[in-house]
This record gives structure tokens, C-alpha cells and sequence, in this order.
């Protein structure tokens, strides 16, 4: 635990390292937007959410884990499993309630106005991958800490999982090419970039569907799975429609979003044309 914040924060730095190379010798869309200020935006979103996140939690999600694990809270925790399945069905747990999570910011109106900051980046690349409201991430943190507490998940599996998260989402946020043959192999398993970016779309039908951040399964599961834009990868628009024009890399908009007047409406059940399947 003493050594939690060095391991992220290494393989944070490494995963954005790899993936703006891999970005730049082999992208996937050609950029719409300058990459400069947004990326001075979004990282300086994620700088001002990890110092508020310390502050405010600095035990982080570990302590949490290891104080259930004390008081052998949970569910995991008072079974009889052998302790690398515990940690395996852990990491499943958390990432169907991350998928759970991610619906319900879609779902409830004042959860979307904080989501919507994620939403409005005009382009896709790892660095959108680390932009998040500060409020949503606190509200992220309390939901997986009594996940945590629920399922009584292991330390090492809490540790685990936090990693993949954080790493996963910069993959698969990134404006990188993928191989046809191994793509389509890959997201059987995993949310490849490709099976993201339809999320992100400015089609309420698409960023309405394609909500897993690891695992591709829960998607499938739950009827939320689109396997193409309808413009293809290529053409399709990102981004929110009524924020088109405004200056979306900006960190003070994007703090201020959630209370701006002009807001965008979420589409009811009827007004969306349904989830396509493989």
C-alpha cells in the first residue's frame, strides 16, 4: 500500500507515453481539432482531479480495502474461495459496477450535466480518457469504495483493477489503428478504441450505447452493444451538438459546464432508434 501511488502513477505516465506515439505513427482518424490545447486542457483536468482526489481521500481506495479486510466485511471476504479466485471475481464485480456507473451518469439528468464535460471534447485521444469532472470522480470514488465494502474485494484485487482502469481507459479512448482481423478478436474480451469511439459520437442513439470501459462483455449482456457508426469511423462526428462552437478544451468551461444555462437535453427512450447487435 505504501507504494500504491508510485506504481499508478508509473503506469499512468507509461500508458500515455506509449499511446501518443502510437497515436502519432499510426492514428486512426485524422485530427479535427488542435492537439495542444486540448491536451493542455485535459491533462490539467487530470492534474487538478488527482490533487483533489489526494486531499480529500489520500488513504485511497486501498485503505478502504484493507479496513474491510480487517473487520472481514464483504461478501468475498466471508467466503470460503480460494484467495486468487477472490481476487478474480473481484475485478469482475467492480468492473460490471464501473458498467452500472457509467449507465446511470447517462440515465439521471444532474449525473449527465457532470458526464457531459467528458463528452463535449471535440476530437478522441488518450488524453480524453483522463478528463472527467472533479464531482463525478468524487461521486465515482463513493460508489466504488462501497462496492469495495460489499464485496469485501481483496487489496491486491482493488489495486488490480484500479491499474486496469486507469490504463484501459486511456487504450481505448486512443486514436490508434488496430489490425480488422485482431481488433474484432480483441474486443470479444476487451473495449477496443474502435468500440468506444461510437460512444462518443454526436448521435444520441451511439454515445447511448458502448458504455464498458474494460471488460466488452457487459455491453452484450445488457443490450447497450453497437458494433459500427452509422458514418463510419473515419467521418463520424464527436462531441456534443450544442457545444460545437464553444471552446470545449478550456478548463474553466469545463468546470463550469454542469451550470451553464444552455444545456443538453438527454434523449428520452422513444427518442432513441434502438442498439444494434453482432
Amino acid at each position: 500500500m505504501s507504494e500504491e501511488a508510485l506504481i499508478r502513477l508509473g503506469i499512468a505516465l507509461g500508458m500515455l507515453a506509449g499511446m501518443s506515439c502510437w497515436e502519432v505513427f499510426a492514428p486512426r482518424r485524422a485530427w479535427r481539432e488542435p492537439r495542444r490545447p486540448r491536451w493542455i486542457g485535459n491533462l490539467g483536468l487530470a492534474a487538478l482531479n488527482a490533487l483533489l482526489l489526494r486531499l480529500l481521500f489520500p488513504a485511497g481506495l486501498l485503505a478502504v480495502a484493507a479496513w474491510c479486510e480487517a473487520q472481514h466485511m464483504g461478501l468475498l471476504a466471508q467466503s470460503d474461495l480460494p484467495d486468487g479466485l477472490k481476487v478474480l471475481l473481484a475485478i469482475v464485480a467492480m468492473d460490471a459496477v464501473i458498467y452500472g456507473q457509467h449507465v446511470m451518469f447517462h440515465r439521471v439528468g444532474t449525473l449527465w450535466r457532470l458526464h457531459m464535460v467528458h463528452h463535449a471534447d471535440k476530437d478522441l485521444d488518450v488524453s480524453s480518457g483522463l478528463r472527467f469532472h472533479p464531482l463525478e470522480m468524487m461521486l465515482s470514488f463513493a460508489i466504488k469504495a462501497l462496492a469495495v465494502c460489499l464485496l469485501g474485494a481483496p487489496v491486491l484485487a482493488v489495486l488490480i483493477f484500479e491499474v486496469l482502469l486507469n490504463a484501459l481507459a486511456m487504450f481505448n479512448h486512443g486514436n490508434v489503428l488496430l489490425p480488422g482481423l485482431f481488433e474484432r478478436r480483441l474486443r470479444l474480451l476487451v473495449v477496443t478504441p474502435d468500440m468506444h469511439r461510437i460512444h462518443h459520437s454526436v448521435l444520441p442513439q451511439e454515445h447511448n450505447s458502448n458504455f464498458g470501459f474494460n471488460l466488452s462483455c457487459w455491453d452484450r449482456m445488457f443490450g447497450t452493444y453497437r458494433p459500427h457508426p452509422k458514418q463510419g469511423h473515419a467521418h463520424m462526428e464527436l462531441g456534443l451538438t450544442p457545444f460545437r462552437t464553444d471552446p470545449t478544451h478550456d478548463l474553466t468551461w469545463m468546470l463550469c459546464l454542469p451550470w451553464r444555462g444552455r444545456m443538453s437535453q438527454y434523449p428520452t427512450e422513444q427518442d432513441q432508434d434502438g442498439v444494434g447487435h453482432e
